[in-house]
């Protein structure tokens, strides 16, 4: 399995980061090696060639297709983050949901 690195973004950053934290514990405890940074959505542009996933907070779909003019020509999986992951900052759901776009679940 591959080395992931993931960023996490959302309106400020503050709720991705504790999403960020719980996503690098569950990778951790599954003996995964994860990177994962958590950011505003203001910095993609600033991460494109640094990162290989982009999870997005939920309340941020309308800005999806944005994001992925700001990724395209970079090999970057972009998704959002599960709600009920996302509410509950649950890092074992949303680790499922990156690897799940890697096909490694």
């Amino acid at each position: 399995m591959a080395e992931h690195n993931v960023l996490l973004v959302c309106g400020s950053g503050a709720s991705s980061g504790f999403m960020a934290a719980n996503i690098r514990k569950a990778a951790a405890a599954r003996g995964i090696k994860m990177s994962v940074t958590a950011r505003s959505e203001s910095e993609v542009l600033n991460y494109v060639e640094d990162i290989d996933c982009l999870m997005v907070g939920p309340h941020l779909a309308t800005v999806i297709p944005s994001l992925e003019e700001d990724c395209e020509g970079y090999d970057i999986k972009i998704a959002l983050i599960d709600k009920e992951a996302y509410a509950k900052l649950n890092g074992d759901m949303a680790l499922d949901q990156i690897l799940e776009l890697f096909g490694e679940k």
